[in-house]
């Protein structure tokens, strides 16, 4: 009696272990099917899905006709998936505008903007992409309106504008002088240091992306330096405009190339060695 219960004390025990290590051996096998089920939610494209919202869409370049209409119909799209046009075609009653995707009866619907606005609301998912994304005359005749990107442009051109106006703050006189020059011509010389200064800081909110230019541009300096030197007979510009001469002897100074500006072209040869004394020369006689 005693070997039998030793025996059947012993299987017991044999089965216990058995299923540890089962159980054991398994559970790598649930974490592995959690991981990949997680790493499968995690790489799903972000924004893959249509984002159902109210859609405004606007007549290009700020028309407001009483009424137009974009076709609804007979046009193409070129879907690159498939290699080939497939046709559109706005039907109330279908989920789908390509045509070939289409079944039953076709309920033809018209597209029409009213005093150059059309609102879609999120429910009119297929009119929405077709405006959106298919129709031939988006961007064109028509444009979806997009608050976001509104806004971004209006923040790159405030920063902008922030940026041309403390440039203007701290421009020194004769580089001021040289911007507004291009801008009102000789006027210049006859402003106050106020007058030039407002004229200067209205510029630069009015045309900021120009104003950074001119500010950047080293030719603008040299251009007026030859302009004020001109305009005191420093040195003369020909009546053909072709030669540039001292003043005092008419002892020719350079020849202005075909078809550029004359004092462009005076800056650019400031530059070379020859002007660069003459340059220098001028400089003196202007201090």
């Amino acid at each position: 009696m005693a070997k039998k219960q030793t025996k059947k004390t012993t299987t017991v025990a044999d089965t216990v272990l058995e299923q540890e290590v089962v159980e054991v051996m398994e559970q790598p096998k649930v974490e592995e099917s959690v991981i990949e089920t997680s790493n499968s939610k995690s790489i799903k494209p972000a924004g893959s899905e249509w984002e159902f919202k109210d859609r405004t869409y606007l007549i290009s370049n700020g028309a407001k006709p009483l009424s137009k209409s974009v076709k609804s119909a007979g046009i193409y799209y070129f879907d690159e998936k498939v290699g080939y046009e497939r046709e559109l075609k706005y039907c109330e009653n279908q989920r789908t505008v390509f045509v070939d995707e289409m079944q039953g009866d076709q309920r033809l619907a018209h597209i029409i903007f009213r005093q150059g606005v059309l609102f879609v609301p999120k429910n009119k998912v297929t009119l929405q992409k077709l405006l959106s994304l298919y129709h031939p005359h988006r961007n064109k005749i028509f444009n979806e309106l997009q608050p976001q990107k509104i806004a971004e442009r209006e923040i790159d051109w405030l920063e902008m504008e922030i940026e041309a106006l403390n440039a203007a703050m701290n421009l020194d006189i004769d580089m001021a002088e040289a911007v507004m020059r291009v801008e009102i011509g000789s006027k210049v010389s006859k402003m106050s240091s106020k007058e030039l200064k407002r004229d200067l800081l209205l510029y630069a909110k009015r045309n900021p992306a120009l104003f950074l230019e001119l500010v950047n541009d080293d030719n603008v300096q040299l251009r007026n330096f030859g302009i004020k030197a001109t305009e005191l007979n420093i040195i003369k510009l020909s009546s053909d405009q072709r030669h540039f001469m001292w003043g005092s002897n008419d002892r020719k100074l350079m020849t202005v190339p075909f078809d550029e500006h004359p004092y462009s072209a005076l800056a650019q040869w400031f530059k070379t060695d020859e002007g660069m004394e003459v340059y220098t020369n001028i400089e003196k006689r202007l201090s």
